[in-house]
């Protein structure tokens, strides 16, 4: 399961663009270097860099947003980054104002093993401190049940394509239901509505935290915690 060894520098441009583009929307110069207090110019060198490494499409002086391969990179290290806040502050009751800063430092070493025996011990989380959706693991499991009852992690393989969960989606998404997060009680809710792996969805809106979908072409209206733990393929 070794990937190539990503610097820590672009994994940050990275998650600041999955953050403001989630979908694949194009994120301004302007955004990414206020986020990352870089000037302009440095943002604008390290944009055409990224773009010849294949991990963003750039446009000159719009901005830039991430392909596949780098929405996979960035969800991971976002994903990493979130479950390390909920883990300080959950379980290590870390002062709020210092969790962020603590939690950059830690992501980029975070091993993978690590991540996932973290997400285990603190009940499959959806969402960090700030509520914020925390991707989807990368393990090639249907639901965090499949995880749980493998034991040796040498022999977990990496899915090869990202999700992205329903209360990401932008109106009139559409795609099949790759993961279902959880633990027992959601996966059965989840199941009793009759939504499964496999399943196409479309997902119409979100009113009030109540999010109207298709299931093959049954309507559905399911709750914010189903929409952060039903992930697609996208």
């Amino acid at each position: 399961m070794a990937d190539t060894k990503i610097s820590e520098n672009i994994e940050e441009y990275l998650e600041v663009l999955y953050r403001n583009g989630s979908n694949k929307e194009q994120v301004s110069t302007t955004t990414l270097s206020k986020e990352l207090g870089i000037a302009p110019g440095s943002v604008t060198q390290m944009l055409k860099k990224l773009e010849n490494l294949g991990y963003i499409n750039y446009t000159p002086y719009r901005g830039a947003s991430l392909t596949d391969e780098g929405m996979k990179i960035a969800q991971k290290i976002t994903r990493k980054h979130r479950i390390l806040e909920k883990f300080l502050i959950d379980i290590l009751n870390i002062k709020e104002e210092n969790v962020h800063e603590q939690a950059c430092e830690m992501e980029h070493t975070l091993s993978d093993e690590a991540e996932r025996a973290l997400c285990t011990m603190l009940h499959h989380p959806d969402l960090c401190p700030d509520n914020n959706i925390i991707p989807a693991c990368n393990f090639d499991f249907n639901s965090c049940n499949e995880c749980f009852s493998v034991k040796d992690f040498d022999t977990i393989i990496n899915r090869k394509f990202n999700l992205l969960s329903i209360s990401e989606l932008n109106n009139g998404s559409e795609g099949t239901i790759s993961f279902i997060r959880g633990n027992n009680e959601l996966l059965e809710d989840i199941s009793d509505l009759g939504i499964k792996v496999g399943y196409e969805v479309y997902y119409y809106s979100n009113d009030n935290n109540k999010y109207l979908i298709s299931i093959n072409d049954e309507e559905l209206t399911i709750s914010n915690e189903m929409a952060n733990n039903i992930f697609i393929r996208v």
